[in-house]
């Protein structure tokens, strides 16, 4: 069928060739730019973000959200090719804990690369949702999802008062939030976190709690906090590590002859700060991430309304072995054996070792001691 078309001049065509010239002409239109194109343009990653962005280790498999367009980049550095800009809104994986140069290695479509933590927040980890929002009641016990800054007001413009590390419990002093940061307590530091790194306690896995009222599943509780433990480094007159246990990039390490040892890394404990970690005394040292170490090896082997000497003969699992004389003590915690034989056991046993569970006997010199309630 031919159409008469109208114009400077009048001529005709066929259904056919108007579809045709249609399609050419539509062809010729560049199409919209996808919302991963290297065609938007990104922020300048060396300025700030005015929002409370990535800082310090987050679990691997975590979903992150861009919170502007963002260079998606072959290495962590703006020297790095940009592979291409990430819209903001889009979602990537999280593929390693730790950043590099504030940069954190995450997946998008299939391709890793790299993307500045300053411009993403966390939608959830491996373990469950993360971010609270609204009001709530004063008492709420939250934890970080994240490496998460504690402020001294509600704004990324406010001074940083301390890094709280992922797992870290606080619990909310007043009810509603402002410009979305809760006002908290953290091991009696009060300050202001952002809710987008928070969720209640309990609501994912972080193996930091004491566990129920019974002595048998505070037995458990102590156990699950010695396994988290194993893998870290020895920290001479420290304790603190992650709930979900180490990794190559936050094991840390130790070298030398301790006392006039040396630590690398945020994470380790010494034997006594250990067990007192595990115990969780004073009632207070509940915080697997915050680095205190209320007692030593001398202090255990005295008498305390916290702990009762009991028989080796009698030990049971989560009880302890300490010994001090001469300057030098030890203690460990144990879980199963022969109290006068062998006997498996968690310690952090020193310098080169770390903290080990590990099958060993205990000299006549060390005694048996409970954690009261257990």
């Amino acid at each position: 069928m031919w159409y008469k078309v109208a114009g400077s001049k009048s001529f005709w065509v066929t259904l056919a060739a108007m579809s045709a010239a249609l399609l050419i002409i539509v062809g010729a239109c560049s199409p919209a730019a996808p919302t991963d194109s290297s065609n938007l343009e990104s922020v300048d990653e060396t300025v700030a973000s005015s929002e409370e962005g990535l800082s310090g280790s987050l679990p691997t498999g975590s979903i992150l959200k861009t919170t502007a367009n963002l260079n998606f980049r072959t290495g962590p550095s703006t020297g790095n090719k940009v592979i291409r800009v990430l819209a903001a809104g889009t979602k990537v994986t999280a593929v390693a804990s730790t950043a590099s140069n504030g940069f954190y290695k995450v997946s998008h479509n299939g391709t890793t690369g790299w993307a500045h933590g300053g411009y993403m927040t966390i939608v959830s980890t491996p373990s469950g949702s993360s971010g609270v929002s609204g009001s709530m009641a004063v008492g709420t016990a939250l934890e970080t999802v994240a490496d998460l800054n504690l402020r001294s007001g509600p704004s990324t413009s406010n001074k940083i008062l301390k890094v709280m590390y992922t797992g870290s419990k606080v619990t909310t002093v007043a009810k509603d939030p402002q410009n979305g940061f809760y006002k908290v307590d953290h091991a009696g530091t009060v300050g202001w976190a952002h809710g987008g790194y928070l969720r209640k306690a309990g609501s994912g896995s972080s193996g930091g709690s004491s566990g129920g009222s019974s002595g048998s599943s505070k037995v458990d509780g102590a156990i699950s906090r010695a396994k988290a433990g194993v893998g870290f480094s020895y920290w001479w007159g420290h304790a603190r590590w992650l709930p979900g246990g180490p990794s190559s990039s936050t094991k840390g390490s130790c070298s030398g002859s301790c006392p006039s040892c040396k630590h690398s890394g945020n994470y380790g404990a010494d034997c006594s700060g250990y067990v007192g970690k595990i115990w969780q005394v004073p009632s207070n040292n509940n915080d697997l991430t915050h680095d205190w170490h209320p007692y030593s090896t001398s202090t255990f082997v005295g008498s305390s309304s916290l702990w009762t000497t009991v028989s080796r003969s009698n030990v049971k699992k989560a009880d302890a072995m300490v010994y001090n004389s001469g300057g030098s003590g030890h203690i460990f915690l144990y879980e199963s054996g022969d109290g006068w034989g062998s006997m498996w056991a968690y310690e952090c046993k020193g310098c080169s070792a770390g903290c080990v569970r590990n099958l060993r006997t205990a000299g006549s010199a060390y005694k048996a001691i409970r954690r009261s309630g257990y």
